[in-house]
């Protein structure tokens, strides 16, 4: 099961051209249903009573192109974001959310959903390019609850 997440903040400090973003989990969602769950399925879970924290990793790039979104800054060209959503909409797909699906040994995985013809596709990204985007075409971002699970492991083995 997905749970929806929003940028909560973009933290100041940077490492090494990175920055850390913080997405927090969205109050009164129901229970987090995935995108690829049927949108009238019945909800099997409750809403969690803390909102929980996600801590992320992104490169300087999409840390200032998601900050430029969020000030309503606009850019003379457009920037990687504006052209793959640009290609999404011209070949007829619709950007549905964006899905932080996996961590595998310290690195996150995520899909672009998109719908194509009735279809729902899971594009793989690198969960920058796809919070980046995600915020750029105000679309709903999740984490999977495996992997909320798993990063809250590995913050609590290092401290």
């Amino acid at each position: 099961m997905a749970v929806r997440m929003e940028l909560s903040r973009i933290l100041i400090r940077e490492l090494n051209d990175l920055q850390i973003i913080e997405l927090r989990e969205v109050a009164g969602e129901g229970d987090g249903e995935s995108p690829t769950e049927a949108a009238d399925a019945p909800g099997a879970g409750a809403q969690p009573a803390a909102t929980r924290t996600f801590p992320i990793v992104i490169g300087l790039p999409e840390a200032q192109a998601i900050e430029r979104r969020l000030k309503g800054n606009t850019v003379k060209r457009p920037q990687t974001h504006d052209l793959l959503a640009s290609v999404i909409t011209t070949l007829g797909g619709t950007l549905r959310s964006i899905t932080i699906s996996d961590l595998q040994e310290h690195t996150f995985f995520a899909t672009l959903d998109v719908m194509h013809d009735g279809e729902l596709m899971r594009i793989d990204s690198r969960p920058s390019d796809a919070i980046a985007l995600g915020i750029a075409e105000n679309v709903p971002i999740y984490v999977e609850e495996h992997v909320l699970s798993a990063a809250s492991e590995d913050a609590e083995g290092e401290t």
